[in-house]
């Protein structure tokens, strides 16, 4: 089962992580769980989404690039690549 992490901490509050977790919250996915998370220790990189197990991190996320997170990464398998956070996933190309 997957696990979305969505850091509800307070910059990434300050950055709008409550809209991303309610985006989230809105168009659930079979076998995804989604919870609010305490600082992910990002802090000025957010709103910070994790997804678990793969170990999945994305930065800045925006409420509305939620449904691209959903039906790329979570329905359809593929990584959103653009919206990768550098500092763990510099390997990967855009």
């Amino acid at each position: 089962m997957k696990t979305v992490r969505v850091c509800q901490n307070r910059t990434c509050k300050k950055q709008g992580a409550v809209k991303v977790l309610a985006a989230f919250e809105e168009h659930p996915v079979s076998e995804v769980t989604v919870i609010s998370s305490s600082c992910l220790g990002q802090c000025g990189n957010g709103p910070m989404v994790l997804i678990l197990p793969e170990n999945v991190w994305y930065s800045n996320v925006h409420p509305s690039e939620v449904q691209k997170v959903i039906e790329q990464h979570l329905l359809g398998g593929c990584i959103v690549k653009q919206m990768l956070y550098r500092r763990f996933h510099s390997q990967v190309k855009s």
